[in-house]
């Protein structure tokens, strides 16, 4: 697996993660059981740590990083993403926290010290700016996000809906013989 150390932080996987062979996982990062990391996705855990709850997925080409500490910012920012999210391909996100049960459309930016509450839907290409906090049950589009709605309640069983069906896909995958 594509894991290396940094100073003296190495990642830690909980059970049954996957994490594509083509992926880079950095420093202190822990992997909840039951998640998937995916093709060419970075996840940089050198100035500062990141969490990734249980059976949530980060798609292809998503790179995940931090902040450090100062002085001014003692705890810098760190990356937390909850338990069954769904980050969609070529997401960046920075110093920011997710909560659980939601999803990061494809192409969107979550900045420093943003904060996603519970079940919330972020659009295809959104950029949710520093220090913003988003309420649960809504769903987010734009640059930057607006609330447009709240989310039906089809809409928030589909958010857990999808990262159990990436645990399924993942488990595919480990379950593969190599060849």
């Amino acid at each position: 697996m594509p894991l290396a150390a940094y100073l003296d932080d190495m990642p830690i996987l909980g059970a049954r993660v996957f994490v594509h062979a083509s992926s880079q996982v950095i420093g202190n990062v822990r992997i909840g059981n039951d998640s998937s990391i995916w093709c060419n996705t970075v996840l940089r855990g050198d100035v500062n740590h990141i969490v990734i709850g249980q059976c949530s997925n980060v798609q292809d080409l998503t790179m995940g990083h931090v902040s450090h500490k100062t002085p001014g910012k003692p705890n810098g920012s760190p990356l937390v993403v909850g338990d069954y999210v769904t980050v969609g391909h070529s997401v960046i996100l920075h110093g920011c926290t997710i909560g659980n049960e939601c999803m990061i459309g494809m192409g969107s930016i979550i900045m420093d010290d943003a904060v996603i509450s519970d079940r919330v839907m972020i659009g295809a290409g959104s950029l949710v700016s520093p220090g913003k906090v988003l309420e649960s049950g809504m769903l987010y589009v734009g640059r930057p996000v607006k609330a447009i709605r709240a989310l039906t309640p089809e809409e928030i069983a589909y958010l857990k809906y999808s990262a159990e069906h990436y645990v399924e896909v993942k488990n595919n995958y480990l379950n593969t013989p190599k060849i």
